[in-house]
């Protein structure tokens, strides 16, 4: 069984409006409600292609009770921890001229619903595979990540960890059998500037060195490459279409992913569905749909082969 982990879900209020002036009233031309978060996300997308996973975390309120009840309806199985205080997070986006966001800071959430959420990562089984996808309320320490994996010591569970920061730092020691850094991330981590795919590579392989197995680095519409366990470079262009949206794109990279390993085993294969997901999304209102995934795969597969 897959677990998905989100430490800090949230509803996503999308307000379309034509010219945002600031310190006025403003109306709106469009609305839409997104309900999610980095690992709700990703068992979203698995579902999409067809994978059951079961969705972890904690969730507070009228708005927790929301996020649950649509995870639920979408088929997903869910085993979230309630919180007695607090609501889960509303997150505003504004699409205007320029997209302005303004995320919450979530509930607070008490150590004994942490020790909780552990004691239900203690119980994965060898073969199972676990995804840790996103920030952490700032309530939580930053070795949050770390204590997860370590209940799962000595164990035969697949780890997937798509976070930045000190929160991926600390989870390497633990060999991750794949990390999600993008771009941005990445260089943040080592403090350079990346120019070329030879340097992305180079600094992949530093995480390598430190434990993770597999790399896989975001570059939104420049691609995505990967650094399997083998040491082999994999390289996928970035899908063509019109980006509409800029949340879940790396969620999904993660979901098609995972998807196309556990089909094919195959890296490359994996990178290319990995890819088509996430491109999907970036052009969809909200996550991607199968047939918008399946339709970019073949996009990727006809690239590579020499098609146009």
């Amino acid at each position: 069984m897959i677990y998905t982990v989100t430490y800090n879900p949230a509803i996503d209020y999308v307000v379309h409006v034509r010219q945002l002036q600031a310190g006025s009233t403003n109306r709106s031309d469009q609305e839409e409600l997104y309900f999610g978060g980095k690992g709700i996300n990703v068992s979203m997308v698995l579902n999409e292609l067809g994978i059951d996973s079961k969705a972890l975390g904690f969730v507070a309120g009228f708005t927790g009770a929301a996020i649950e009840n649509e995870v639920r309806q979408r088929g997903i199985a869910a085993d979230f921890i309630r919180l007695d205080e607090g609501c889960s997070r509303i997150n505003i986006k504004i699409k205007s001229e320029m997209e302005t966001e303004l995320n919450a800071q979530g509930p607070v959430i008490s150590e004994s619903a942490q020790q909780k959420l552990l004691n239900q990562i203690e119980t994965l089984q060898d073969g199972d595979t676990l995804v840790l996808a996103g920030s952490i309320p700032c309530s939580m320490p930053d070795d949050t990540y770390e204590k997860a994996l370590s209940r799962l010591a000595g164990k035969q569970v697949q780890t997937i960890v798509d976070t930045a920061g000190s929160l991926l730092l600390h989870v390497l020691p633990y060999r991750p059998f794949l990390i999600k850094p993008n771009l941005q991330e990445l260089a943040e981590l080592f403090g350079v500037t990346l120019d070329s795919r030879a340097e992305i590579a180079h600094y992949a392989a530093k995480l390598q060195e430190q434990g993770a197995k597999n790399v896989l680095v975001s570059m939104a519409g420049s691609g995505a490459l990967l650094l399997d366990e083998y040491g082999k470079i994999h390289f996928c262009p970035g899908c063509r279409g019109t980006v509409r949206n800029s949340v879940g794109a790396g969620d999904s990279m993660v979901a098609g992913f995972l998807a196309g390993f556990l089909e094919r085993g195959d890296y490359s294969y994996a990178l290319q569905l990995g890819s088509a997901a996430g491109g999907a999304t970036a052009f969809s209102e909200g996550l991607a749909e199968r047939k918008l995934i399946y339709r970019m795969l073949r996009q990727l597969q006809e690239y590579s082969a020499g098609g146009s």
